[in-house]
């Protein structure tokens, strides 16, 4: 929806719109950020933990070779390489600090400011200016918090992971999204 309104054929250019200014790239990722949590919360309670907790189904981060429901951090990162492949060039992705694989670590000052930043006070995004080739883009870094046992666990648990003390609603790293600036 974000995207049509903003990129969509039909929308006028800034200039077209006779003065109104858009949408402020803040915003935007607020209602990104809004939309991916809401996807992520109702993947996790209504189909994850009510599927395991009826035994008709198990989360397992080999889904496809276990014939198994992705894990809720895969569905988040697989639903940004969809997101991404659509040309808006928005993107979003998890990261953090204690990355299970290097794939989620920070790429950029700004991200690893980000989640020291996020760890201390998780109630504010942070964002700023990224620059990628001669473009510009806005990124806002919210946090991921652990909302359920299952995260905990996976976490704690998994053999590659450089962290395993993560607690009940405690910043266990963040979600990056990433806007371009025209």
């Amino acid at each position: 929806l974000i995207s049509g309104l903003w990129w969509g054929p039909s929308a006028f250019s800034a200039k077209e719109r006779s003065g109104s200014p858009g949408i402020q790239p803040e915003k935007a990722a607020a209602y990104i950020y809004d939309v991916i949590k809401a996807d992520r919360t109702l993947y996790t309670t209504e189909i994850v933990n009510r599927l395991q907790a009826k035994g008709v189904a198990s989360a397992s981060e080999h889904w496809e070779q276990e014939n198994a429901l992705m894990l809720p951090a895969q569905f988040l990162q697989h639903s940004g390489k969809l997101a991404a492949e659509n040309g808006s060039e928005i993107r979003y992705r998890l990261i953090g600090l204690w990355p299970i694989y290097r794939r989620n670590a920070p790429v950029s000052d700004l991200e690893r400011n980000a989640l020291e930043s996020l760890r201390k006070n998780p109630s504010m995004p942070v964002t700023g200016i990224v620059t990628s080739g001669r473009k510009q883009y806005f990124q806002a870094i919210y946090p991921d918090l652990a909302v359920s046992q299952a995260c905990i666990d996976c976490h704690n648990g998994h053999l590659l992971s450089p962290k395993r003390d993560f607690k009940l609603n405690e910043v266990m790293g963040g979600i990056a999204i990433t806007i371009p600036l025209e």
